[in-house]
């Protein structure tokens, strides 16, 4: 048996393929990170005409909005990352909380003994210290993301404001202005976003914490949050985390059948 598990987030779509054999045993067959850039819908569209999908395909999908859009079955994100969670740990890795690093929002889910969602908190709405904003401030400096946390790879971070995206960008142009390299801006920049990090969970032992989302492969902003975090876990699933939990659950679940790519969405509303 297969399902997908699809993740419509703020700036990324993700989907995950997965294959269950006769023994129960649970693979990973395809896994697909596309930005969207603001068109979830034709970046969707685009994705699953790639893969083998018909009407008896079990597909769930989640995000915060854009799932209320598609004539598939839904579940809400917390959902999908505790299914996501008890599949990868199992009984033997506790978690006081999984950090969501993602394009547009950071948010913390605070973990109960028994590996459940209790809680969640999510930062202010300021665009700093979040991947997208990243993203904007190396490519106005010119530098792609690969090189960009190369670059980073410094002990003397130039350290910018998180408080305000508005001051942080005048604070990397300002550097910048002043001969400041680029790789100390950088640093800093990351810096800065795991700062936000450790804000969120500041009411929580700061041990035991697992990083997912797409800034969980920014090696700079991580290595950062090591210094602070006893025990920083950051799973390979990282970047698919919440399709990942949602294929988990199609699999194990009643799902609506894929209605085909004419009538994916839903005609009275608008992306």
């Amino acid at each position: 048996m297969k399902s997908f598990g699809i993740c419509i987030g703020a700036s990324t779509l993700s989907i995950v393929e997965l294959f269950r054999n006769g023994r129960d045993e649970i693979s990973v067959k395809n896994t697909f990170l596309e930005p969207h850039r603001g068109n979830p819908e034709k970046t969707l569209l685009k994705t699953i005409k790639k893969l083998n999908v018909d009407s008896n395909s079990k597909i769930a999908v989640t995000g915060r909005k854009f799932r209320h859009f598609v004539n598939l079955t839904s579940i809400p994100e917390p959902e999908a990352v505790e299914n996501a969670f008890s599949h990868i740990s199992g009984d033997g890795n506790r978690c006081n909380a999984i950090v969501s690093a993602g394009g547009e929002t950071f948010m913390v889910y605070v973990l109960g003994k028994d590996g459940r969602i209790s809680s969640v908190q999510t930062g202010n709405k300021c665009a700093s210290g979040t991947g997208e904003f990243f993203l904007q401030q190396i490519k106005r400096m010119g530098i792609p993301l690969a090189e960009a946390i190369t670059i980073a790879q410094t002990e003397k971070p130039y350290r910018v404001s998180g408080r305000c995206s508005v001051f942080c960008k005048s604070d990397c142009t300002h550097a910048t202005n002043k001969g400041i390299p680029k790789e100390q801006v950088t640093a800093g920049l990351c810096q800065m976003m795991a700062g936000k990090v450790l804000e969120l969970i500041k009411q929580i032992p700061k041990k035991d914490i697992m990083v997912i989302g797409g800034c969980a492969r920014n090696s700079v902003m991580t290595g950062y949050l090591k210094r602070e975090i006893e025990n920083l876990y950051i799973p390979e699933e990282a970047p698919y985390f919440e399709s990942l939990g949602c294929a988990l659950w199609a699999l194990d679940n009643e799902t609506e059948p894929f209605p085909g790519l004419e009538n994916l969405f839903k005609k009275d509303q608008n992306s």
